[in-house]
């Protein structure tokens, strides 16, 4: 499923194509999606005001003051490409612009979901409602990480890796962050000292940033707009690298499982 460096690479790659364009036409090839589709049909003579993202969501901003709202899942794709172009596989959505380019949505596995949402549902629709802070802003601190890990006996992974803590550090980025700042995955979160939060804060946003830097991490089926991979898979030091050498100590890469998802380490050094 693609996460934050994943939807903010698509998101970057869509701004300048996107922001100023009215858009003139839209069309939908299915209903439903992973939810049945909003209605779209008013869309028709706005004008893309802003291209955002609040954690895994792409928010479309319109200039009749709605936030087109939309959850990739995890096979969705953008493309955008001339309105004289074929319907591709799997697409479902096309939204026709001013310009004579089409934005069109493509989903193999239609997991991905959307909605029109007012500004105030921004902050009160349960999609955002319960949401921790963006691990790239400022409320991402050492004071809200110590007030978030406080008494807790839960393992240290699965708690950063709860979007009401902090929305965007998946599988991937916390595995390689908990390497980075030399955390056991399954120490509790509650046992780990100040200074050490402070440092998987640090490790955290590094690796978030670094992802984005090189367009994220493609491991099945993610592209970005442009239809190229991403490239942070090969920056992986821990993550799909079971048996392997530790690039630190030498000692082998172990994985286990923690709250269903497999989680890769090294226990030479992480503590």
């Amino acid at each position: 499923m693609p996460e934050l460096p994943e939807v903010e690479t698509v998101r970057t790659g869509l701004e300048p194509l996107l922001v100023g364009r009215e858009i003139s036409g839209v069309t939908c090839f299915r209903k439903q999606l992973r939810y049945p589709l909003p209605d779209l049909t008013g869309l028709v003579g706005q004008r893309i005001e802003a291209v955002a993202r609040r954690s895994k969501y792409l928010l479309f901003q319109l200039s009749g003051g709605q936030t087109l709202v939309w959850h990739l899942g995890m096979t969705g794709q953008f493309h955008l490409l001339s309105q004289q172009s074929e319907k591709g596989a799997h697409e479902h959505v096309s939204i026709d612009l001013s310009d004579g380019h089409s934005l069109r949505y493509r989903d193999a596995r239609r997991f991905g979901y959307a909605g029109l949402l007012s500004p105030a549902e921004l902050l009160s629709h349960p999609w955002f409602a319960t949401l921790g802070p963006e691990p790239l802003g400022p409320l991402f601190n050492c004071d809200h990480l110590i007030a978030v890990c406080q008494g807790r006996k839960a393992p240290i992974k699965t708690v950063i890796m709860n979007a009401t803590n902090v929305v965007g550090v998946g599988n991937i980025y916390a595995a390689e962050s908990l390497f980075r700042a030399g955390i056991h995955p399954a120490r509790a979160a509650g046992k780990i000292s100040k200074k050490r939060l402070l440092l998987l804060i640090h490790v955290i946003q590094q690796v978030l940033q670094e992802a984005i830097e090189a367009g994220g991490s493609s491991i099945s089926d993610f592209v970005n707009t442009e239809g190229k991979p991403g490239y942070f898979s090969h920056a992986f030091q821990v993550y799909g690298r079971e048996g392997a050498a530790c690039s630190r100590c030498t000692k082998k890469i172990k994985r286990m499982v923690q709250a269903g998802r497999s989680t890769f380490y090294c226990p030479g050094c992480q503590h």
